[in-house]
């Protein structure tokens, strides 16, 4: 996993609460990298989950709605690195079909060893959009706060629904529809 997924989830858990959280949930983890990390860094995925699994345990908020709101947060890094992709698009809708084909196509230049889920376009209107997110990683709250992010910098009101297609949260379908 990238560095940069660290760094900046290492600087959330700070914003949010606190140095001193940042530093319990490197104290609690068995962590490789000894909890440092720099953005250009590849990272064992083991390291996220301990990570994140610590302060969920130790806020008492579940690891979905922290990934969410790390994927909420995330979606302001892309907004101030790389506005030229963002700029790319005139609709959410186009610019969250497109993450297979053309953001993480452009991620990997950025980052050639990335291991990025795949999202597989199933149906998709002018106003819906059907694709199921597949990862091992079982990250999809992550994107949710992604997808909602955008239709946010968008002005665009929208409902997205997920649903598991396995337990393990490694298949997810996203049906999501806008109400212009």
């Amino acid at each position: 996993m990238k560095g940069i997924v660290f760094t900046e989830f290492l600087e959330l858990v700070e914003n949010k609460f606190g140095l001193e959280m940042v530093d319990t949930i490197i104290i609690n983890s068995d962590l490789k990298s000894n909890g440092v990390y720099t953005s250009v860094g590849t990272y064992s995925f083991s390291e996220m989950l301990q990570l994140l699994t610590h302060l969920s345990e130790h806020t008492g908020i579940s690891k979905d709605d922290l990934l969410l709101t790390y994927g909420e947060h995330f979606f302001s890094v892309l907004e101030v690195s790389y506005p030229e992709l963002l700029s790319t698009y005139n609709d959410p809708m186009e610019m969250i079909s497109s993450i297979e084909n053309h953001i993480h196509v452009e991620v990997k230049k950025i980052y050639p060893d990335a291991e990025l889920p795949t999202f597989e376009i199933v149906k998709k209107t002018a106003n819906s959009l059907i694709m199921i997110y597949k990862s091992s990683r079982a990250m999809h709250h992550f994107g949710l706060g992604l997808m909602k992010k955008t239709f946010e910098y968008f002005n665009v009101t929208s409902e997205i629904k997920l649903k598991k297609l396995n337990a393990q949260g490694t298949r997810v379908e996203f049906n999501i529809s806008t109400h212009q």
